[in-house]
Order: C-alpha cells, then structure tokens, then sequence
C-alpha cells in the first residue's frame, strides 16, 4: 500500500534543523538536523502512524488539498510517500 500526506516543513530558529507537522495524521511530527534529516524522520513518523492505524483497523484521513493548509512563515509544504508493505498471516 502506497500512502503520500502533505507535511509541513518550518525552519528551526536558533539552528540549522527543521521541523515536520502532518496536519491529517494527528500527533505526527518529526525534526531533524538538516532538510534530509528531517524528510528521513517525517517519512518514518508516517509509517509508524499509518502502519498502527493499519494494525487498528485502517481508518485513514483524507489528504489535505496544499491550498488549504496553513503554512507559518518561513515553511513550506513537502508531500511524503510511504510504502507499506502488508505480508500473509503465518497461522
């Protein structure tokens, strides 16, 4: 299964890190030293959020449309791609 969510990137103010917010997958969030840091650690905070929702019971969010989210100052808004991949039961 293949999921992409809009995650938006705000610089951190006193270094060089960013911070990731995805605004239809409550409570995800990830930060990182560099962009590509912080796009690595976004993608995993995703996957854990979306591979326990799968493990719950499947309820995914719609995605947001880019226009309609807020972006502070200074941030942007970068789509994130997750693959999951489901294997068979062994039972």
């Amino acid at each position: 299964m293949t999921f992409t969510y809009p995650a938006v990137i705000v610089p951190h103010k006193d270094d060089n890190g960013f911070h990731a917010e995805f605004p239809d997958l409550e409570c995800c969030y990830a930060d990182g030293g560099d962009l590509e840091d912080t796009l690595d650690a976004a993608r995993e905070a995703a996957y854990d959020w979306l591979f326990l929702e799968l493990e719950e019971g499947g309820h995914f969010p719609e995605t947001s449309h880019p226009e309609d989210i807020k972006v502070p100052e200074g941030g942007f808004v970068r789509n994130i791609m997750v693959r999951i991949k489901l294997l068979p039961d062994s039972d």
